[in-house]
């Protein structure tokens, strides 16, 4: 008995597609292992602050999924809020380390980090956009921020979750020059830059989130939250 040659391929396909989706599996797991690896880069280079990197992914996907974000893209925020400062590794380290306020020519160094990790992680397939979000998150929603002034709904809504957390956990954390704020101060300027330079949707989402968890985020800075009132 003759066997004809759609046969012979139908008995083939399920063989291809295992294949296929082993692929796929290898291309995920190296795809996460060079994520891991960036962001052990940043620890490295002492760029993640005191809120662990962890905890501001956690945070943005749960404010992208209160804001109703495309369950698709939750992965790239997700990625974008553990790596938005790995462009910051092109920066000296005698400008990122400065202990007083940077030069004109230092701060336009600076405003280049969000560009120079784009143009690395657009580089890995499957992070093409999680990138953008890194190029965009300090974009301000007025349209005075960098690197291309976009402004409201222009700004990708991975970005614009980004740069809420960031901020938030750029001021409650301390440095070896400066303490950290208070959660409420950082929360009072949260407010207080709502329609200037965050989007007021994004920061109401984050406010109940950080509001529940500052014992837990002082915790993770290395201080308390009475000590820091």
């Amino acid at each position: 008995m003759h066997t004809t040659l759609a046969e012979e391929h139908s008995a083939t396909r399920p063989w291809t597609s295992l294949r296929v989706a082993e692929l796929e599996q290898q291309i995920e797991h190296m795809r996460t292992s060079l994520i891991c690896a960036f962001n052990q880069l940043l620890d490295l280079k002492d760029l993640n602050t005191g809120v662990h990197s962890t905890r501001l992914a956690e945070w943005s996907v749960r404010v992208a999924q209160e804001l109703g974000v495309d369950e698709a893209i939750l992965r790239e925020i997700e990625v974008a809020a553990l790596l938005h400062d790995i462009g910051k590794v092109g920066i000296p380290d005698s400008i990122l380390r400065k202990p007083g306020r940077l030069d004109d020519a230092e701060y336009g160094l600076m405003k280049k980090h969000p560009e120079y990790g784009w143009a690395v992680l657009r580089l890995l397939p499957g992070l093409e956009r999680a990138s953008l979000f890194v190029l965009h998150h300090h974009e301000s929603f007025d349209g005075k921020g960098y690197p291309a002034g976009l402004k409201e709904v222009e700004i990708p809504i991975g970005a614009r979750i980004v740069s809420v957390i960031d901020a938030f956990d750029a001021m409650v954390s301390s440095r070896p020059y400066r303490q950290g704020m208070s959660p409420e101060e950082a929360i009072r300027r949260l407010i207080l830059s709502s329609e200037t330079q965050f989007d007021p949707a994004v920061v109401q989402c984050f406010l109940h989130i950080a509001q529940a968890e500052m014992p837990a985020v002082f915790a993770a800075a290395g201080t308390s939250v009475s000590a820091a009132l």
